[in-house]
């Protein structure tokens, strides 16, 4: 039976409070496992309104309405409001997704400041950011994290390092390359371990391997715009092939607003003969000594602005 792995990004404050409660009460009504990755310090939503001059991002704000899925609040975090420590604020919310049985892990400490700054930066500053989201991890759930999914795919050499350094055993920081239709552009990528600077690291990555319903709504591919209407289909027909894939959720659009989309696919899913499982179900059911070892590289994806790490 394939595995469809369901890997659930927490940027903001809202996203945790609102919209990860809903997203557990629907993957448990079908059953499904998942992986809860989560933002652990504050919330800086309100200074990612920088990236208005990077190429695509007017494009991508137009399609998927930023205002209506974060909320305008969200929107002035760290700009005319005070930006709130997720961490410190939603420790129970987050300790609740645990005791109903899904796997946590990290996603960042400060959202926008890892996704805008982390390519460019040094080994100190990596270290400390990680460092702050590990530390914060385990004083919310009294043990150390074992995955990491990477904001906004950003990563550096010096991050890929880290995981080894703070035992992550497995994660998911990448995404495979897409062809304009949404389909593997090489059909086999899979989980791999990365080389970076000459070295094959430990840690495992499995990379997102379908593309995220902020990349496709409003986009027109093969003659048909994408709609809410439309997009459970066209992201079922993706997974026909029936081999494994990782996809990435969000918890201010698939737990809020798109959450009737997100229910489809789940039935669609179980309906394609796919287990639903987390990045702990998909690690255990791999071959360590078989896997390759993959240059860490960058690369643009449809419907995203900006380069991320693609494999």
């Amino acid at each position: 039976m394939p595995l469809l792995t369901l890997k659930i990004d927490v940027d903001t404050y809202r996203g945790t409070r609102e919209g990860v409660p809903g997203l557990v009460r629907m993957l448990a009504r079908h059953g499904a496992g998942a992986t809860f990755l989560f933002s652990l310090g504050p919330d800086h939503t309100g200074w990612a309104l920088r990236r208005a001059l990077r190429p695509g991002f007017f494009q991508k704000v137009s399609r998927t309405s930023v205002l209506e899925h974060y909320g305008l609040k969200t929107l002035m975090y760290g700009v005319l409001l005070p930006a709130p420590d997720i961490g410190r604020d939603c420790a129970a919310e987050m300790r609740a997704v645990r005791d109903a049985g899904f796997e946590c892990g990290i996603h960042t400490w400060d959202h926008v400041v890892w996704q805008d700054n982390v390519r460019h930066r040094g080994s100190d500053w990596t270290a400390r950011q990680m460092q702050q989201a590990f530390q914060r991890f385990s004083e919310i759930f009294g043990v150390a994290p074992r995955t990491h999914g990477a904001a906004g795919w950003q990563m550096n050499a010096h991050a890929f390092s880290q995981l080894d350094a703070l035992g992550i055993g497995y994660a998911s920081d990448g995404r495979a390359a897409l062809t304009d239709d949404g389909g593997l552009a090489e059909p086999g990528i899979g989980p791999h371990r990365l080389s970076v600077n000459g070295k094959a690291l430990s840690c495992i990555q499995m990379p997102t391997t379908l593309p995220t319903l902020d990349e496709l709504l409003g986009r027109t591919i093969a003659g048909v715009v994408i709609t809410p209407a439309n997009i459970a289909d066209f992201l079922l027909g993706l997974t026909a092939d029936g081999r494994d894939h990782v996809y990435t959720l969000h918890a201010e659009l698939e737990g809020q607003k798109l959450a009737p989309i997100f229910d489809q696919l789940l039935a669609g899913w179980k309906a394609q003969g796919y287990r639903l499982g987390s990045m702990a179900d998909y690690n255990g059911s791999l071959d360590r000594a078989s896997l390759p070892v993959r240059p860490m590289q960058w690369g643009v994806l449809p419907g995203r602005s900006g380069e991320l790490i693609v494999s």
